[in-house]
């Protein structure tokens, strides 16, 4: 089932404003300059893959001009992810908002893969699972360009909590970790005995700061590196493969002059490869420099690994083929070696 909310609570009265007023907002039309955006700062991998992309556009002698919003003036990620869907920000780089279609929380599926090689495999330009976005998104009117990647993502604990939390359920008991605002982030970490917080990344740095929650999850390198000065460890659950997704509306795509279509295609294309071969390395740099501000990594030992991964394949896999059928699952049992 598809729900759509249009411009609901979570897309805020100043982000509905500054696009409605900004000179391309409207919905786009073939031949207009065209806005891209996302939520994150320049140190982001959004940050260079839009560079990078708006080069390539330049490069294959593209009209089109890109109307480029970084940093969430727009709103936040999944603000964004509606506005795409809606035609008023025709590109965007986001995450997989599952208020919209719950198939979506397949992204942030735990444990699928476990090494950049396979990562790259499965969710890298042409591999496994971009048929299966490509069909979800397309009821949202969406087309998957790609996934950018970002990193394996996992647990950081804020400064003064005084736990790290290693062994699972038996440590994470009272411990208030924010999650995404998405079901599978409330089933991972009830299932791994936290007490999960679900809560927009918008508000997340704030919480830390007051003492709201205790620690976060689905966290990259980049982002534990961005929030350093209220972190104090970082355990490497590494529990699923971040990866955003590269939207643009299928209606306003669909709607270009072929030959920039085409043009705006062969761009993103090589971009995306050049991405994926820059990610492991911007994920490793961000993991040293996490180290080098003090923040203590902690890395699981081989049997409390075996012990959470084992808890999500019993609990959380089962939770996600209710929503997306046994077809899909268990293609990705297969990728994961399960049975």
């Amino acid at each position: 089932m598809i729900i759509r909310n249009t411009f609901k609570s979570v897309l805020s009265a100043c982000a509905i404003t500054a696009a409605l007023t900004l000179p391309a907002a409207n919905v786009a039309h073939a031949g207009d300059d065209f806005m891209l955006a996302h939520a994150y700062p320049s140190d982001h991998i959004f940050h260079l893959t839009s560079e990078t992309f708006m080069s390539q556009m330049k490069k294959k002698g593209s009209d089109l001009e890109v109307d480029y919003h970084p940093g969430g003036d727009l709103g936040d990620w999944a603000s964004i992810f509606e506005q795409s869907m809606e035609g008023v920000v025709p590109m965007s780089l986001t995450f997989a908002a599952s208020e919209f279609d719950p198939r979506l929380d397949l992204s942030w599926l735990g444990y699928v893969v476990d090494n950049w090689d396979d990562a790259r495999k499965v969710y890298g330009p042409g591999g496994k699972m971009s048929g299966v976005y490509n069909e979800i998104m397309a009821d949202l009117d969406l087309v998957v360009l790609g996934t950018i990647p970002t990193g394996f993502g996992s647990v950081a604990i804020r400064k003064d909590v005084g736990k790290v939390p290693v062994n699972f359920p038996e440590d994470t008991k009272g411990i208030k970790m924010r999650v995404p605002p998405v079901p599978i982030g409330i089933e991972r970490f009830k299932n791994w005995g936290f007490t999960a917080v679900p809560m927009p990344f918008s508000e997340l740095y704030t919480a830390l700061q007051l003492g709201t929650v205790d620690g976060r999850a689905f966290g990259p390198s980049v982002e534990i590196w961005q929030m350093r000065d209220v972190l104090s460890a970082y355990i490497l659950t590494r529990d699923y493969f971040e990866h955003a997704f590269w939207v643009v509306n299928k209606s306003w795509l669909e709607d270009l002059p072929a030959d920039e279509r085409e043009k705006l295609l062969a761009a993103a294309d090589e971009t995306l490869n050049q991405i994926w071969d820059k990610a492991q390395a911007v994920d490793e740099g961000f993991l040293k420099q996490v180290r080098d501000a003090g923040i203590q990594v902690v890395e699981l030992k081989p049997e409390q690994l075996a012990k959470a991964k084992q808890l999500l394949y019993t609990n959380e896999w089962p939770f996600m083929e209710e929503i997306v059928g046994p077809e899909i699952m268990g293609m990705m049992r297969e990728i994961a070696g399960i049975n």
